[in-house]
């Protein structure tokens, strides 16, 4: 089994802690929505029941989403750069072969 460096283990920590705060925000926008749907207008409490099993749907949704994209082997990908990788520079610093 591979071992992991620490900066690949803190970049899945920071990705899964934010995974799980996204998530939580996206269910509670989704339950606060369905709730004030039944406050409002007057709707059946099973509103209430919807709501809750909508909003779980959206947290596991999100979570799925955020760590799908995730790749911590390489940190340069982005979804919008061509081929998915951002070209890095052989040598930082250096703008000519000559310098």
């Amino acid at each position: 089994m591979e071992t992991r460096s620490g900066d690949r283990r803190d970049a899945v920590t920071v990705e899964i802690a934010f995974a799980v705060v996204t998530g939580a925000f996206a269910a509670a926008l989704v339950f606060g929505v369905a709730a004030g749907a039944v406050r409002f207008l007057e709707l059946p409490e099973i509103g209430l029941r919807i709501g809750a099993v909508a909003a779980c749907l959206a947290f596991v949704a999100r979570v799925v989403q955020v760590l799908w994209r995730f790749t911590p082997e390489d940190p340069g990908r982005t979804p919008d750069s061509p081929g998915g990788t951002v070209p890095q520079p052989s040598q930082p610093g250096r703008t000519s072969p000559d310098s």
